[in-house]
């Protein structure tokens, strides 16, 4: 078993029993394996101990950072330019939406390349047209639902699979290795209105998060609650759109596409990353 699909199993035995604050051993028992195998594979994993992981994850951090950071995330992010610290999402991509066009046709005349790989979160495939990363979506066990997925997206446009260059750089960012993220490129299908929230979750720093609320402020529709959440759930490139930034206003993690248990895992690592980078 890949070690992430462990680490996930242990991260959802933890949500469900938060309030008895379960001991090493316990966690350890839950998964199956010895305390000391789950501290080394956890450490290698997330850099740090899972006790110190588990402060992270907590939804008294989560308040914590949202209300550090209040209304002003956008602003102070973008005043700094994301960058200087090497764990900021310096990510200034350039987004080439869809045509009312392309939209409408599903994707005809397009080719579309796509390959699987691991990550620390799991498995997941990547695709991509000549312009750019179109897709990115995460999956459990079966590889060939995840490209039937894919395909329904885009059903009149061709497929073959294959690795390209935008296929290599999204390994490294999931690697930690930024020096080359502003060559990443997306090509975004989707309304105007779903583009602009895809922008503004781009200018949410590593190690941070924000509201449903604030984001609607941002993009200037602030009675847009419910519409940009259901923007934020069909984010179409998961993790390089840090979709999983995003909380409700009182706190909790909520809902996210690939799993609450993988978004947890996704705030608690990059959160441990930026306090130890």
């Amino acid at each position: 078993m890949h070690d992430y699909y462990r680490i996930a199993e242990a991260l959802k035995y933890i949500k469900d029993n938060m309030q008895d604050q379960p001991s090493l051993d316990k966690i350890a028992s839950n998964i199956h394996v010895s305390p000391f195998h789950f501290q080394r594979i956890f450490s290698d994993w997330a850099g740090i101990s899972p006790k110190k992981f588990l402060q992270y994850i907590s939804v008294e951090h989560a308040k914590k950072i949202l209300k550090q950071n209040g209304t002003s995330v956008y602003d102070a992010a973008y005043d700094t330019g994301l960058s200087g610290t090497g764990r900021l999402h310096d990510l200034f991509v350039n987004i080439e939406g869809m045509t009312p066009g392309e939209y409408k046709n599903g994707g005809k005349n397009l080719s579309i390349q796509y390959s699987f790989h691991e990550s620390q979160f799991g498995n997941f495939i990547v695709a991509s047209t000549s312009v750019g990363i179109c897709n990115l979506l995460f999956f459990e066990k079966s590889a060939t639902a995840a490209e039937k997925e894919l395909k329904s997206l885009w059903p009149n446009a061709r497929f073959f699979e294959g690795e390209n260059q935008y296929h290599e750089l999204v390994e490294k960012f999931f690697n930690n290795d930024f020096s080359q993220t502003d060559k990443i490129k997306l090509h975004l299908k989707g309304t105007p209105f779903q583009v602009k929230v895809w922008e503004a979750l781009l200018r949410i720093p590593e190690g941070h998060l924000s509201s449903y609320s604030n984001i609607a402020k941002a993009i200037e529709h602030p009675g847009a609650q419910r519409a940009v959440g259901s923007a934020v759930g069909s984010n179409p490139v998961g993790f390089i759109i840090p979709c999983h930034r995003v909380i409700k206003n009182v706190g909790g993690i909520g809902e996210y596409r690939w799993g609450a248990t993988r978004k947890m895992a996704m705030i608690g690592w990059e959160a441990a990353k930026t306090e130890t980078a």
